[in-house]
């Protein structure tokens, strides 16, 4: 029975070794390793895997062509709905989306469809294989603001179906947050991203760099000036939170953003590059999901002592379970129900210490999680060289500011109808943008489901005049 074959486990970089290099964590599967892995699927008549997948792939579908050998077929399926499937096999959350409704994950393991996914894609690349579809082009233009996860499958999508699409990046590599968010071993840039946008130009997608909209151009000048027909704004959450406590101006206090962005997109992490990044004997990082193991696992390898700090306990942290193993496995503490109040400074205005009150759990809040309950005369201090806030991110302001007629909500996010629609006609918008900072295939989701709205507001303007 397939349901009695063991989960295929990937191999991965022994933890003593690869906290020394960026080089990427997990091997991913041989081509053997995954065509016993595709035989545990059950190919259910109602698979409840698809339906869970934000772009819809047709999950049991790939899965059986990989394990009849049928790789080109695989991935022509996979490329049918993903314009990111090895970003996607690498980063997506797939134990709380596809692999979490697995009928096999009842009594057992599911599906291990994520590794499945990235295998297929990274077997597409390396041997040239690709299924890039063009229909004529339809003479009119769409503007996609961001070159993260949500204007890259937006681009992608519409581009397929016959539209001249141009993306405009404000950084000087594309990508968003795959290019400076997540670090080199978790998703490596030059092979896996590079390669996904190489695919995205094929189908004739332009890319202009260092353009930010509100700055260089307004939307309002793309609709009226540039005669775009459209405009798609995934530009995600770029504006990092902090906790406004005492200190956080001090010397040695910087966000996730500014940290990863450094260790990404301009190589803090390479001595060939001078962008120097300070991480001192001690780091401390403040959260718990994602992007807090990621800032702690960078500093890890630029030299530092790691402490993550959370305020609640490993039970409620918001991070990846493979996150979450991957730190421990690193030999990162963490300091569970503890939340910081000040940060202290030495007489050079550098931080020293930050001082942390310990918490109980309380009752649960609005997301369903206990409420940290901080302890009376519990403070104390850890010593500590720099601080790292991982608290999550929200949109800039500047493109609702400058824009005519674009409505946000009460979290300062681009507001939309259920299709991606903003207030203003002709303008769509999808992803961290308007949801606040969530994951990559999410973005994903957003993006192909604005692309649809796009194309049938434009065929319905058409038919009007």
């Amino acid at each position: 029975m397939a349901n009695k074959i063991p989960r295929v486990h990937a191999r991965e970089q022994d933890p003593k070794i690869r906290i020394t290099n960026f080089d990427e964590v997990c091997y991913g599967y041989t081509a053997e390793e995954a065509i016993l892995e595709a035989s545990r699927c059950l190919n259910c008549k109602n698979p409840r895997c698809v339906n869970d997948c934000p772009v819809n792939i047709d999950i049991p579908k790939f899965i059986s062509q990989i394990a009849k050998n049928h790789f080109a077929k695989a991935a022509e399926t996979v490329a049918q709905y993903s314009s990111l499937p090895a970003v996607c096999g690498r980063v997506c959350p797939q134990e709380t989306q596809c692999e979490g409704t697995c009928i096999l994950g009842i009594k057992g393991e599911p599906v291990a469809i994520g590794l499945l996914e990235r295998f297929i894609a990274d077997w597409s690349r390396h041997n040239n294989v690709s299924f890039i579809e063009k229909s004529p082009d339809n003479g009119q233009k769409i503007a996609v603001i961001g070159s993260g996860p949500a204007g890259l499958s937006c681009a992608y999508d519409l581009a397929k179906i016959g539209y001249d699409v141009t993306i405009f990046e404000a950084l000087h590599e594309t990508g968003g947050v795959l290019a400076y968010g997540i670090p080199e071993f978790r998703l490596p840039k030059k092979t896996v991203v590079a390669h996904e946008i190489n695919n995205l130009k094929k189908t004739g997608v332009k890319i202009e760099t260092n353009v930010i909209i509100g700055r260089t151009l307004t939307i309002d000048q793309l609709l009226d000036e540039e005669k775009f027909d459209a405009v798609f704004i995934g530009a995600g959450a770029g504006l990092p939170k902090f906790m406004n406590i005492k200190g956080e101006n001090l010397n040695g206090v910087m966000s996730a953003n500014e940290f990863l962005t450094r260790a990404n997109l301009m190589k803090a992490f390479d001595q060939n590059y001078d962008t120097p990044i300070y991480t001192g004997k001690k780091t401390v990082v403040v959260g718990g999901g994602n992007v807090a193991m990621d800032a702690a696992r960078t500093a890890l390898r630029l030299g530092a002592e790691v402490t993550v700090v959370y305020r609640r306990t490993e039970v409620e942290l918001p991070a990846r379970r493979e996150e979450v193993v991957h730190v421990k496995e690193e030999g990162i503490d963490f300091a569970m129900l503890t939340n910081p109040v000040e940060i202290l400074g030495n007489e050079t205005g550098w931080v020293k210490q930050i001082r942390c009150v310990r918490c109980k759990l309380g009752e649960p809040d609005s997301s369903g999680r206990r409420s940290p309950v901080v302890i009376p005369d519990s403070e104390f201090n850890i010593e500590t060289d720099v601080v790292i806030m991982a608290l999550g991110t929200s949109p800039n302001p500047l493109i609702a500011s400058t824009t005519k007629g674009l409505q946000v909500n009460k979290y300062k996010c681009i507001a939309v109808d259920s299709e991606g629609q903003t207030s203003r006609a002709g303008v769509f918008a999808g992803g961290d943008i308007t949801t606040g900072a969530a994951t990559v295939i999410l973005a994903m989701g957003a993006g192909r489901k604005a692309a649809n709205a796009i194309d049938k507001y434009l065929k319905q303007n058409k038919e009007i005049h």
